[in-house]
């Protein structure tokens, strides 16, 4: 039963990343991009951590504390660089 559940989760995440890596490529803008890109990053952080749990490999939790860190200061980049350019098309 518990497999079955993990199976979902795995799928269900899997299937999000496809679509958000359809937007990155596809987005109208660059701040599309880049929300696209950030969510790619927390499901990536949460496909670890389900590994982890569906695998009982504990190490890996810390590989995805510091993708999350890793994750967020580029947002932040990201969001500074967007800030200071300024909000524009690209069309």
């Amino acid at each position: 039963m518990l497999e079955t559940v993990y199976f979902i989760g795995f799928l269900m995440l899997s299937l999000a990343m496809v679509i958000s890596s359809i937007r990155l490529l596809k987005g109208p803008s660059l701040p599309d991009r880049v929300v696209a890109l950030e969510l790619m990053a927390a499901l990536t952080v949460g496909l670890v951590v389900l590994y982890s749990i569906a695998y009982n490999e504990p190490k890996f939790i810390d590989v995805a504390i510091v993708l999350a860190l890793t994750s967020f200061l580029a947002a932040v980049g990201f969001s500074s660089f967007l800030e200071k350019r300024g909000i524009q098309d690209d069309d």
